[in-house]
């Protein structure tokens, strides 16, 4: 596995591996990687392409108030698990190799963005639509593989491919849990023994109120009933809501590919969640 952190060596590196290979594959990260990321790995190098996976820690999707610096870093320990997950070249830019200070683009996402992570986060999705543009015109893959635990992100990703013809399939990967339901998130490592034992419960609602759906309960009586078991749990819930998979619209009755999905405090974590219904 090579390691670059020049946009000369990614270039040679990464066409070396189209040759060897024929295609490529980019698995984007920010780096403290866990089964899901190794999921994203795994998926990539099955499809037979050369493997390319990113960290780098955007700071341009993270808000004000939040702390860019706590974000957990483990570069030794990332380059072991990628490395043992058959990644084939590793790219580790910086700050200003990804943001120069004659840059002056930044690309903005509508329609899907718009909602739910877009009004809790402001920001977040030009954040991660121009690091992830950057990263797709950098590389130069064919594809490129996102977890659907993110589900609003990478219809944001599919959303910006398609508007700007970028020619390059976006993969999604299904999430990746804990054996009690808890999605894996690099932001798990910061729950205390307490509310961790809580989190799964998040995952749990969301399954119950996804078997009220198809019991016929209405969507506006099953949601009131989870945001309060949500409460009760011990949740301060930023949102729940019934969506169109792809637009992220709210939907106020069920319909072909709708999504629930989730973003709610514990302590000090934030966690995000989703599953088809």
């Amino acid at each position: 596995m090579q390691v670059v952190r020049t946009i000369e060596a990614l270039r040679s590196s990464s066409e070396a591996l189209r040759r060897r290979f024929g295609s490529l594959a980019l698995v984007p990260t920010m780096g403290a990687l866990h089964d899901g990321h190794r999921a994203l790995v795994k998926t990539a190098v099955d499809s037979g392409a050369g493997v390319v996976a990113s960290i780098f820690v955007n700071p341009l999707q993270f808000n004000p108030n939040e702390d860019l610096s706590r974000y957990p870093r483990d570069e030794a320990g990332d380059l072991a698990a990628l490395r043992a997950s058959g990644c084939h070249l590793v790219w580790l830019p910086d700050v200003a190799t990804m943001y120069p200070a004659e840059g002056a683009t930044t690309i903005t996402v509508a329609g899907p963005a718009e909602q739910w992570e877009g009004t809790a986060r402001p920001g977040h999705f030009r954040g991660v639509a121009t690091v992830c543009a950057k990263l797709f015109g950098q590389v130069r893959a064919d594809r490129a593989y996102f977890g659907e635990k993110d589900w609003q992100q990478l219809q944001v990703v599919r959303r910006m491919v398609a508007d700007l013809h970028l020619p390059l399939e976006i993969v999604a990967v299904p999430t990746v849990r804990e054996a009690d339901g808890l999605a894996m998130s690099s932001r798990n490592r910061f729950l205390n023994n307490g509310d961790r034992v809580i989190a799964p419960r998040l995952h749990a609602i969301l399954n119950a109120t996804a078997t009220s759906f198809s019991c016929g309960q209405s969507v506006d009586a099953a949601l009131a009933d989870a945001r309060r078991d949500l409460t009760e749990a011990g949740f301060s819930l930023d949102y729940l809501a019934l969506v169109d998979g792809l637009t992220m619209a709210a939907l106020s009755r069920m319909a072909p590919g709708a999504r629930l999905i989730i973003a709610a405090r514990l302590g000090a974590v934030r966690l995000i969640d989703n599953i088809a219904v």
